[in-house]
């Protein structure tokens, strides 16, 4: 895809240099290597062999990044591998399992799968925007007649719904709407991120009957029925988790990077970790799915609302894509004032952010660490994680909140640090800039591993380097 921007002539050279380095690489591990596409191949190697790829950590990855960027173009490599099998059938299974998981969590990467344990190598680099919207009106068209041999569409995002996860969720309402079928959003209890948002929605006509509680959902669902999952692809960060299990046809649309738990079961998977988030991607969608959406100015300021908090007002993570997405927004009505206003703090909220910050603890490697007070939610402690990044030295922020019996962590980073690698060693995920896990063990627990993980990981960085 690198090289569609490229003329001819350098292109043959880029390849050839490509060839070149597989080739040295294949070698060095007695590996047998075949090209059977364009920018496919396939090795048979040793398992001793796969050792020394480990304790190296991949490091052909490095090398194909290096050469694009000696030839100025941007070249990354991803591998998956298959382990432990009884069989070739089984470890072809693997390996391209290994595969879709390495480009399901943006590329540049090496993934293992070694029997049922999965391991991951690199993937330190930001997830590249990609310069077609093909796939978006391929996945527009397909969910198109999904939801047009639905009877009922049900849509959920994550537990705790953030801007983006709502936004997304009404973005696809509409879509429904729009295709003639009943859809609801299921949401058990709002919080203060999201309630300004909520009780606005609720005040508008037609949107009365909109959310639904999980319980209301077992009786209504039947062999048509349709569920849309929002902003996460993981079935245990869903609010009502027994849904998957209900429900045979299901979408997912997210732009997390992909982790070891996946609804595996899902029809149509669009899983895209370039996007800045899940309201980008169903912006997109919007203007596929039919031929004139009808989108009213509350849902794009859903969506609006749900682009700007995931890229901190347009700040990370932000691509054209993004801004093409925006203008849109603004096209159908999105009052860029009413959206700022959602994201107001009061008095009480902004002291407590403040005192989050007082507190912080600030480690010799530019991280910053803090325990928010008990009266805190997951806005604040994501505001309050934003905040230390404005502080000279920090390189990247975690913020941990308890909250019943489990800990919630909101992590950020300024780039140079990978806060999704760190939170993955404890269960959570994100991305390289915006990440959080929600751990069921007690505060002093969680930070002890929390700290381990931020050694292990500037341990492993050394060692990349």
């Amino acid at each position: 895809e690198a090289l569609m921007s490229v003329e001819d002539v350098k292109r043959a050279v880029i390849s050839s240099e490509i060839e070149k380095k597989l080739s040295e690489w294949a070698s060095s591990i007695k590996a047998f290597l075949k090209k059977y596409d364009d920018d496919k191949y396939f090795a048979i190697f040793k398992e001793g062999e796969l050792k020394k790829l480990e304790e190296n950590r991949f490091d052909i990855l490095d090398k194909i990044r290096e050469t694009g960027e000696e030839m100025k173009v941007l070249l990354t490599l991803s591998i998956g591998v298959g382990a432990e099998a009884d069989d070739f059938l089984t470890l072809n299974e693997y390996a391209s399992s290994a595969l879709d998981l390495a480009l399901g969590r943006g590329g540049d990467q090496a993934v293992l799968k070694r029997g049922d344990k999965i391991y991951f190598y690199g993937g330190r680099t930001q997830a590249v925007e990609k310069r077609t919207r093909v796939k978006a009106r391929v996945i527009a068209h397909a969910l198109r007649e999904l939801i047009k041999e639905s009877s009922t569409i049900f849509i959920m995002g994550h537990n705790f719904m953030d801007f983006d996860s709502l936004g997304a969720a009404i973005g696809m309402y509409r879509a429904c709407a729009d295709l003639g079928k009943k859809a609801y959003i299921i949401l058990d209890k709002s919080n203060v991120a999201i309630d300004e948002l909520v009780k606005k929605i609720k005040a508008t006509d037609g949107y009365q009957d909109l959310f639904i509680k999980s319980l209301e959902v077992k009786n209504m669902i039947d062999e048509n029925s349709l569920l849309i999952v929002v902003d996460t692809h993981r079935p245990s960060y869903l609010s009502y988790p027994e849904i998957v299990e209900l429900i045979d046809r299901i979408v997912v649309i997210d732009h997390h990077r992909r982790g070891k738990e996946f609804i595996d079961k899902a029809l149509l998977v669009y899983l895209e970790p370039y996007a800045s988030s899940a309201s980008e991607l169903v912006t997109e969608i919007l203007q596929y799915i039919v031929e004139k959406i009808n989108l009213k100015p509350i849902e794009a300021e859903a969506l609006l609302a749900g682009i700007a908090v995931d890229t901190k007002n347009f700040t990370f993570r932000t691509g054209s894509r993004t801004f093409e997405a925006a203008s849109f927004l603004r096209k159908k009505g999105a009052d860029t004032t009413s959206v700022k206003q959602l994201f107001q703090n009061d008095l009480a909220s902004y002291i407590i952010k403040a005192t989050i910050v007082k507190n912080a603890e600030i480690l010799d490697n530019g991280i910053a660490i803090a325990i928010s007070p008990p009266a805190a939610n997951n806005l604040i402690i994501a505001q309050a994680a934003d905040e230390l990044l404005t502080i000279k030295g920090v390189k990247a922020s975690f913020v941990l909140l308890q909250r019943g019996e489990d800990v919630a962590i909101s992590g950020r980073s300024m780039g140079d640090v990978n806060v999704q690698i760190i939170l993955e060693k404890l269960g959570g995920g994100g991305h390289l800039t915006v990440a959080g896990a929600q751990v069921k063990k007690p505060m002093e627990e969680v930070l002890n591993e929390l700290k381990q993980a931020i050694k292990e990981y500037f341990e492993e960085e050394g060692e990349d380097r």
